[in-house]
């Protein structure tokens, strides 16, 4: 590797070409990079005491270290973003200099409309794509060599390279100072970095890099350490094969905002553990090298990616082709649910190779609608979600796809439950649904069931029946009677209380009476939701109740839970439950007049800690589960010896009991050891036991 410092404008000048590879990611800066440079340039050029300004480095591959003089081109590493954009920037400014004089005014020396381009932007003598002095991929080659060539943009532009070209041409025109301009751009300086493709490890510099600009996502770092280090011929047919189609899925905007998500989702499916966000690309060069994947090869990996790519798309960005799917797939993004696409993606996979028929697949997205909007409107905590979707495959029974998922959310203990119908039904009609997150899904939802001529609801606006003003008139406090502030306060943002219409305007706060009657009122409102409201008399309490009585019942409908006779949901259970032959008199110690006290206080307190743990007797220890182990009890003579299953520098300690046992021979799980010798240390070991079970149900988790 040779780094030198070098002026912009002189390393453009006697560079031959550069060319950034196909695994590189598109042009991604945005206004706010393209700001701090340009801020940079006038305040450089208006500075006579500064003689430079250092904007980055730019990292290439070149055959030899002797010199720049052999004319081939050279691969961009890193930097492609800066030469992108000051590129741009010379465009626009060779434009501007043209329109406001002679093509051969020279606000400073050297930045004459022809010197800026066959200096800096073009090489005069080549033809054909040789022409370029900057050659970026895909939809930005044409966008950039459109500018370059002051001709039209093609179908499908580069939304970043033109934004920001119209970015410089409104600045220039704007800051009117040619000459500070053209000063600003000559100080500006780069790191000119050369690598030798036999000698030098790009993939390895480029990850060390710590450049300015904008950072590079987990996606790109991704891309890059797949393609970056195979054969050019391979590489270019794996991208052009896998890697382009998937970008071209996502479209320009969404691939920079929901790749990172994507992945996460992927790994999440193929290794059981949800990595964190800054911690993607790690998470992936971690299963890329492990055995099994290492093993099948670069393509198969690549392809993998593709398709699970083309599952999300459907998913979570419409691309869905079967209407009943596409519909179903909208109401869960409304509903925010990006836990679920871990186990959305499985089945999705499973799906696309006929293990899963499109009718059970439509069913079960169904139920994870209804699983979380019921939760939501039963107001159990959302924090445990991500592990129980990224952990619901093991409970796959494939054979019996649809039932296993049933009996799955069925089982579900505890706040990690599915809400049965009269927990629903009851929620429901008191929860504030007017200032719900997804206040139109829900209302759309419920219009809308068994209709096959949908109704668009964002064409109409919500209404409160019982208007909002709390200075309500005397005709409605006549008809809500003595109570009706209490009635007011209780029942103004609720299901009986609210409804759709055209006229909201036209309603205000009218008596109940004159929006029943006049023109577009509830006596001939064509909608669902507006059912028998022409019929009634008075808007009070009672019909409030009873519209919402009638609206939960078709909640029961709209959003339903699984169905399934004790005896097959039995057979489930059995499933879960291990008999593993062993009970508390295999282990004598706890018998003891000394310990059996202090034993079963413990299981006591260890089991009402949450619904969903249970108890294990194993030959040498007792287990205490909800996922998975989360406190082992190890009985000794005098003591319980406690294995509590927390990584030691997650574990609040301050009296500092706990033991780190990380990588030490042992019986139980866990990596904090506690002693219990007395009922006086129980409350506070109990307090560090339910850290563990928090962390294991996802109350602490990265979500």
């Amino acid at each position: 590797m040779k780094a030198t410092e070098a002026k912009l404008i002189e390393f453009l000048k006697k560079s031959p070409q550069f060319v950034i590879p196909i695994y590189q990611r598109t042009y991604s800066w945005t206004e706010k990079e393209c700001r701090q440079l340009w801020d940079d340039v006038l305040r450089t050029g208006k500075d006579s005491k500064l003689n430079a300004h250092f904007v980055g480095s730019i990292v290439y591959i070149q055959k030899g270290h002797s010199n720049l003089t052999v004319q081939e081109p050279l691969l961009v590493i890193d930097g492609q973003q800066r030469l992108t954009t000051l590129t741009l920037l010379l465009a626009a400014l060779a434009n501007a200099i043209e329109k406001q004089g002679e093509s051969k005014s020279e606000p400073v020396d050297g930045f004459s409309p022809r010197k800026i381009r066959n200096y800096y932007l073009l090489n005069p003598e080549e033809d054909g794509e040789r022409h370029y002095k900057l050659l970026l991929t895909q939809t930005d080659k044409q966008s950039l060599i459109s500018i370059l060539n002051g001709s039209e943009q093609p179908h499908e532009k580069s939304l970043k390279v033109t934004q920001n070209y119209a970015l410089f041409e409104k600045w220039i025109a704007d800051a009117g100072d040619l000459e500070t301009i053209c000063n600003g751009i000559a100080k500006l300086m780069v790191v000119d970095v050369a690598l030798t493709r036999d000698q030098d490890n790009p993939q390895l510099i480029f990850e060390s890099m710590n450049s300015t600009g904008k950072e590079l996502s987990q996606a790109d770092l991704i891309r890059n350490y797949v393609l970056m280090g195979l054969e050019p011929k391979l590489q270019t047919r794996l991208y052009e094969q896998y890697w382009r189609p998937m970008e071209m899925d996502f479209g320009q905007e969404a691939y920079g905002t929901h790749f990172d998500a994507f992945m996460r989702h992927y790994l999440t499916v193929k290794t059981g553990d949800i990595p964190r966000l800054g911690e993607i690309y790690d998470a992936f060069k971690a299963y890329a090298r492990s055995s099994d994947v290492a093993e099948l090869g670069t393509e198969h990996l690549v392809k993998d990616v593709r398709n699970f790519a083309k599952y999300f798309c459907a998913m979570a960005l419409g691309a869905e082709s079967d209407p009943a799917l596409k519909l179903a797939f909208h109401d869960l993004r409304e509903l925010k649910v990006d836990v679920a696409y871990p186990f959305l993606l499985e089945l999705y996979s499973d799906y696309a190779i006929d293990v899963l028929d499109q009718s059970e697949f439509l069913q079960i997205v169904r139920l994870i609608e209804a699983y979380v909007f019921r939760r939501a409107i039963c107001a159990i905590p959302t924090n445990s979600m991500n592990k129980t979707f990224s952990t619901f495959t093991k409970s796959l029974r494939k054979a019996n796809y649809l039932e296993s998922v049933q009996s799955h959310f069925l089982l579900l203990p505890s706040y990690r439950r599915f809400p049965r119908d009269e927990e629903f039904k009851r929620d429901i009609k008191t929860r504030d649904l007017y200032n719900f997150r997804s206040r139109s899904y829900w209302l759309r939802r419920v219009e809308n069931l068994d209709r096959k001529e949908r109704v668009v609801v964002d064409e109409y606006t919500i209404e409160h029946i019982m208007p909002q003003n709390e200075s309500l008139s005397q005709t409605w406090r006549t008809d809500l009677g003595e109570e009706w502030k209490t009635i007011h306060e209780t029942w103004l943002h609720t299901l009986g209380n609210l409804t759709l219409t055209g006229y909201n305007s036209e309603y205000s706060d009218r008596p109940f009476s004159e929006k029943r009657d006049m023109e577009g009122g509830f006596k001939v409102s064509p909608l669902k939701l507006n059912a028998g409201l022409g019929q009634l008399a008075v808007w009070n309490e009672e019909e409030i109740k009873a519209r919402a009585e009638r609206l939960s019942k078709t909640a029961l409908q709209v959003w339903q839970s699984p169905k399934l006779d004790a005896e097959t949901l039995e057979k489930y259970r059995d499933v879960r439950k291990s008999d593993t032959g062993y009970c508390i008199e295999d282990h004598p110690q706890l018998l003891s007049p000394t310990m059996r006290p202090i034993f079963d206080a413990f299981r006591k307190q260890v089991l009402a800690l949450d619904p969903c743990v249970t108890e294990e007797f194993l030959k040498l220890y007792v287990a205490y589960k909800a996922e998975t182990n989360f406190v082992d009890v190890v009985p000794q003579s005098k003591r319980l010896r406690l294995s509590i299953n927390i990584d030691f520098n997650e574990i609040n300690d301050p009296r500092g009991i706990c033991k780190d046992v990380t990588n030490l021979g042992r019986w139980g799980n866990g990596n904090v050891e506690v002693i219990l010798g007395s009922l006086e240390e129980l409350q506070y070991v109990i307090g560090l036991i339910r850290q563990a079970l928090e962390k294991q149900l996802g109350s602490t988790a990265d979500a």
